[in-house]
């Protein structure tokens, strides 16, 4: 395996930073703005996903139409489309009184939170189908907002926060969907001792449409990036159409060109597929076992919080110690086994204790994958003039693991059983660490940078 050079953005720095020095860069502004955007962009992906499949595990819908619904997240995969016009467009009275960023962040934020509140007029029981529009309408409102936070994150934060404002963004991030699992799973319950049920999941996506809202004050309290603004005044002689076609094809045009650009997107696509093709069968399995949603949401909404922040914390110490290359097998690796604390749950059964370690090791696992797989595709992204185009063609593929790869999760289930399913998806990480290897070895790591102007 060939290691990163010395004097290269992706080596191990000179002077290896210490555990107080990791602390303190977490205080930092620009971090605090992040990690609050970081909270916004988590909570509504489970709002269309494994909140939801609650919800309609509860109604009655089959099982393997629940897995189908993994499809609802289509948006996630598609919205490189769109992201040009992020890059490139004004939005009327929002761009010029916030800029553009803030201004594009505070409008996507309004219409997410218009759309959840639609998805809670819904009944699963009643209405598969519109169900399914609802949650379409919440992931596309979503990813437009996810455009818009990763672009200004890899723009606001310096290379010396880069690592710092990672963790601070997944942590927030995996706790922005454990408020939108286990936090709505207590609210329904809660409004279910004086509404009747289907009234209770409506008025619990009420209160997750309210707590967009920490996102949208955060936008407004943060100020534009430098790296926006100068791409900004370097773009604004240039006509609409000029602008989104720079920022469409100059992004795709740039990526392509680099050296082992193909196997660097497939790694992109197959990195968090283990992660994905168990997580979306996770509440199902719990549930299908014995536990009530209550006993799965205070476990997670307890314990599942404290491993996601020192999960998220760990990735970024790794992500700060170890060159990139080195950090990305650790966290493919922890990823992946910790699947098999699940495996060894559906073999002990109904167990409190057994079901907080399994939930405990998949977060922490997890969130340290996620941290170091966030500080690769930062890295990716070199360019502000069309950094949410590039940014968002990379967590598009990422997302294609999780939307279309793992939909088949809820058949294989039944066909071979929680114990096998969990172990199997630990093997499925095979293919990303294999060309994980042959990028290292094709010195693809060296090559990488923080963003430019």
């Amino acid at each position: 395996m060939t290691a990163p050079d010395a004097t290269s953005p992706a080596a191990t720095p000179a002077s290896a930073p210490s555990w107080r020095e990791s602390l303190a860069v977490y205080l930092q502004p620009r971090v605090l703005i992040v990690l609050f955007l970081g909270f916004s962009s988590g909570l509504p992906l489970a709002l269309s996903g494994s909140t939801l499949l609650v919800w309609m595990a509860e109604a009655g819908v089959d099982l393997g139409t629940i897995g189908l619904f993994a499809l609802v997240g289509t948006p996630y995969t598609l919205k490189f489309l769109w992201a040009p016009l992020v890059d490139a467009l004004h939005v009327p009275l929002f761009t010029r009184a916030l800029g553009r960023r803030r201004g594009w962040l505070v409008f996507s934020q309004l219409l997410l939170i218009g759309a959840i509140l639609l998805l809670a007029l819904t009944d699963p029981a009643r209405s598969p189908l519109f169900v399914a529009l609802g949650a379409l309408l919440v992931a596309t409102m979503s990813s437009t907002q996810d455009i818009v936070v990763d672009a200004f994150r890899v723009e606001s934060l310096p290379e010396s926060e880069q690592a710092a404002g990672m963790a601070a963004y997944v942590a927030a991030y995996r706790i922005g969907m454990l408020i939108s699992t286990a936090g709505a799973l207590f609210i329904v319950t809660g409004f279910e001792a004086i509404v009747p049920r289907g009234a209770a999941w409506m008025w619990g996506y009420v209160v997750m449409a309210a707590l967009v809202l920490i996102g949208t004050m955060t936008a407004l309290a943060a100020t534009e990036p430098p790296q926006s603004l100068r791409a900004e005044a370097a773009t604004q002689a240039d006509d609409a159409v000029t602008r989104v076609l720079h920022a469409a094809f100059g992004a795709f045009s740039e990526f392509l060109q680099r050296k082992e650009a193909w196997a660097a997107l497939a790694f992109v696509v197959l990195f968090k597929f283990t992660d994905a093709f168990s997580g979306n069968m996770t509440v199902p399995f719990v549930i299908d076992i014995g536990f009530t949603r209550n006993d799965y949401a205070i476990i997670v909404k307890g314990v599942g919080v404290i491993a996601t922040l020192a999960g998220g914390f760990v990735g970024g110490y790794v992500a700060r110690r170890y060159p990139l290359a080195v950090s990305l097998w650790i966290g493919g690796i922890v990823q992946a086994m910790s699947n098999l604390s699940f495996s060894w749950l559906a073999l002990v059964g109904v167990n409190e204790w057994a079901l907080t370690l399994a939930i405990t090791s998949d977060n922490f696992c997890n969130a340290i994958g996620t941290v170091i797989f966030v500080a690769y595709l930062s890295a990716l992204c070199q360019n502000p003039l069309h950094t949410a185009t590039q940014y968002a063609l990379l967590t598009a593929l990422a997302a294609v693991g999780r939307t279309y790869l793992s939909s088949g999760a809820g058949y294989l289930a039944k066909a071979t059983g929680w114990p096998m399913f969990f172990a199997i998806s630990v093997l499925v990480a095979i293919p990303s660490l294999m060309l994980l290897a042959w990028l290292q070895k094709r010195g693809h790591f060296e090559a990488l940078g923080p963003v430019r102007v």
